[in-house]
């Protein structure tokens, strides 16, 4: 049994902060930046496993709900990776009604999720775009 969430309360800021520290980009967050994250994201999903009560996939979207939205921290539990909560997260945020009108959803993802992704309509085919980044962290800019 799974339970999808719009929210994640601040007592589940530790258990997040947990599951993201499991992915290597944002494995230096500390609990007072994921709450800060998680207040000022647009929309959250958030799965948890009925059974253990635990926050097992995670994902949030920053918004202007008409032109774009961008996707970011998408994340499963490692122990459950491979089992279908990746598909259930995604297809949760692509059908969340408040992005359906919006003319463009957009994510960064690491070339070897490609396919995955394309099951949703997503495509790395976006013309003459290039993705450019400011950023103090070399983690983001190295090869």
């Amino acid at each position: 049994m799974l339970t999808i969430r719009s929210e994640v309360p601040p007592s589940r800021i530790p258990e997040l902060t947990d599951l993201m520290r499991t992915a290597w980009w944002m494995s230096d967050r500390t609990p007072d930046e994921v709450a800060r994250l998680v207040e000022h994201s647009d929309v959250i999903v958030a799965l948890i496993h009925g059974p253990t009560d635990r926050l097992v996939g995670f994902a949030r979207v920053l918004t202007d709900y008409t032109h774009v939205a961008l996707v970011l921290d998408v994340i499963v539990d490692e122990s459950r990776r491979g089992s279908g909560l990746g598909a259930a997260l995604l297809d949760a945020v692509v059908n969340r009604s408040e992005l359906a009108g919006i003319r463009s959803l957009e994510l960064v993802c690491q070339p070897e999720l490609v396919p995955f992704y394309r099951r949703w309509g997503f495509t790395d085919q976006v013309g003459a775009s290039t993705l450019m980044r400011r950023t103090t962290d070399t983690r983001l800019i190295s090869c």
